[in-house]
């Protein structure tokens, strides 16, 4: 009785804060959860006006389409080539400008520089895309005209020829989102002890040697918690930044798998071999996640609960 008197006192305090949670809660609800439902689309030929209830059931034939469409295996390549180099680079780029942020002795001039870097981050790909492709046109863009100036090189087609658009798709994404990462490294930065660079002085050793011996084993962890926390995102190669980018001239180095499924489902109307595709990259991710945070507690002792 006291323990259920103890936890209605406790809601009456609370109740607020409750209800001040109950429209994410709603919307959580509303756009992530009814729709698994949508899942039995993938076991089945889809019609819409059968509706789920009324369409033929054909089990796992749309996965295994999946597998020997080369298309269908073509995406799945892309996206984890793609995806994969944007964690490693963008998480390195982000190493090492925390490293060389941290060395600024000047507050106003260091403070000056994080917002400048931090300041992509927050813009659409809508934005940044036409801007991308204004810079790297082959008529008169900024990229291209600056190139021709310095070293008289021939315009190059980024964004119409499938190596380039690689290139492109994963230096841009470098840059918008590099600095945004090197929030977590600065913070460990702050945290290193700076008596041992004071002993690291006494000894006679130089900054680079402080860097070497102090500052990259002390972050060591949290550089094994970012890196393996991103594996859960191996297959995210990121839909809106591709989808304002590309053309079917890079289909074969630059469609993605939620660009597949965008134009296989939305745009063609194949709403079960899409939803089949889907799945796939879903059960993946979860797993992969999964597995992200069992290798961050075994190597690095990082815990959520």
């Amino acid at each position: 009785m006291k323990a259920a008197a103890s936890r209605g006192f406790k809601f009456k305090r609370t109740w607020p804060l409750h209800a001040l949670l109950l429209p994410a809660v709603v919307c959580t609800f509303v756009f992530h959860y009814i729709p698994i439902a949508g899942i039995v689309m993938s076991f089945q030929n889809f019609e819409p006006w059968l509706g789920l209830t009324k369409s033929e059931w054909v089990g796992l034939e749309h996965f295994r389409f999946m597998f020997m469409y080369r298309d269908s295996k073509q995406v799945i390549v892309n996206t984890f080539l793609i995806a994969s180099m944007k964690i490693v680079f963008t998480t390195l780029a982000s190493i090492v400008f925390s490293l060389l942020l941290n060395e600024v002795r000047k507050a106003v001039f260091k403070r000056s520089i994080q917002t400048f870097v931090y300041l992509p981050h927050f813009l659409s790909w809508v934005i940044l895309g036409g801007i991308l492709i204004d810079m790297l046109s082959i008529e008169g863009g900024l990229v291209n005209r600056t190139l021709h100036f310095l070293f008289g090189v021939k315009p190059i087609l980024f964004l119409a020829n499938g190596d380039w658009f690689r290139f492109t798709i994963i230096l841009s994404d470098i840059w918008k989102e590099f600095g945004y990462g090197t929030i977590v490294f600065l913070a460990a930065l702050a945290g290193i002890n700076p008596a041992l660079y004071e002993s690291a002085e006494v000894d006679g050793a130089a900054r680079w040697k402080q860097t070497l011996y102090i500052t990259l084993p002390s972050i060591l962890p949290i550089c094994v918690v970012v890196i393996t926390l991103q594996l859960g995102n191996i297959l995210n190669a990121g839909f809106d930044q591709i989808f304002n980018l590309y053309n079917p001239l890079v289909y074969s180095k630059g469609d993605i798998i939620d660009t597949f499924v965008y134009r296989t489902g939305l745009v063609s109307g194949n709403f079960s071999f899409a939803t089949a595709v889907g799945l796939f990259k879903s059960v993946v991710g979860m797993v992969m996640i999964v597995c992200s945070y069992q290798l961050a507690y075994r190597l690095a002792n990082y815990r959520i609960f």
